[in-house]
């Protein structure tokens, strides 16, 4: 007896999916990797300013610290010092002569600070050395008060606020620089000048730094002088690309740490 064989005609032929239907999944499924990709890019990059933000901090503590047990601030540190402060030729803490005042690196053996690079200096999230730059009053002074052992109560208080108020020591502007040819000598107006009384200025360079940032704003931080440009991150604009991180340290709270040890007046 054979049995019969049904065959059901009410249901539609198997098929696959067409070239056009993959296509279209993928192409949605690369839009959510892309998605997730850029978030998690956003996410490490936010990790890496915040880590950044605190090393700063660290560091500017470290600063008032020596400050107050050395009656004086550290010289930066050289590509070649190993992390140590550098004095020039002659230089040393009696006379506080610097080998470079307004473009070097963060002294980090010399303060203590870590953790650190092979070669002693301390970096930021995205593995590039902090720099570190210390004011030079170059009128009415004998050698550098601030780099000078207690420097600043041989100068007396009220002889360096009166030429902080005047000549200005280390400027930070929201904006910068000034036009080409013209001296740097402060910020390019009043408005722009967020501090023009700054002993130190201490910064990173940003995620860009390995590329080589090229806005204008990013290379008045690094062309040797006394005049810094903080503001907030700009992919584009007058200045240019700007994702620097500034701090500096302020000269009363840096006189009110020298009055509280013993150090002034």
């Amino acid at each position: 007896m054979t049995r019969a064989r049904t065959i059901r005609r009410d249901l539609p032929p198997c098929r696959g999916f067409t070239l056009v239907e993959m296509a279209v999944v993928m192409a949605i499924v690369a839009l959510l990797l892309g998605g997730l990709v850029v978030t998690l890019s956003a996410q490490i990059d936010l990790q890496r300013t915040s880590e950044t933000r605190t090393t700063l901090e660290n560091i500017r503590d470290a600063l008032m610290g020596f400050a107050a047990a050395n009656g004086r601030l550290p010289c930066p540190a050289s590509p070649t010092s190993n992390g140590l402060e550098e004095f020039s030729m002659g230089g040393s803490a009696l006379n506080g002569q610097c080998a470079n005042f307004y473009n070097g690196l963060v002294p980090a053996a010399t303060l203590g600070i870590t953790p650190v690079d092979t070669n002693g200096f301390v970096l930021d999230g995205w593995g590039n050395r902090v720099r570190y730059a210390v004011a030079y009053p170059t009128i009415n002074f004998i050698s550098n008060p601030f780099t000078r052992q207690d420097g600043l109560r041989s100068a007396g208080m009220q002889q360096v606020e009166t030429y902080a108020s005047g000549s200005g020591l280390l400027f930070v502007c929201a904006v910068g620089p000034l036009p080409a040819g013209v001296a740097a000598t402060g910020c390019v107006s009043g408005p722009t000048n967020i501090t023009k009384k700054a002993p130190a200025v201490v910064f990173s360079t940003g995620r860009n730094a390995a590329a080589g940032g090229t806005g204008a704003d990013e290379a008045a931080n690094l062309n040797g002088d006394g005049v810094f440009v903080s503001h907030p991150p700009t992919a584009a604009g007058a200045g240019g690309e700007f994702d620097d991180l500034v701090t500096w340290l302020s000269l009363p709270v840096l006189f009110n740490r020298l009055i509280t040890v013993g150090r002034l007046p």
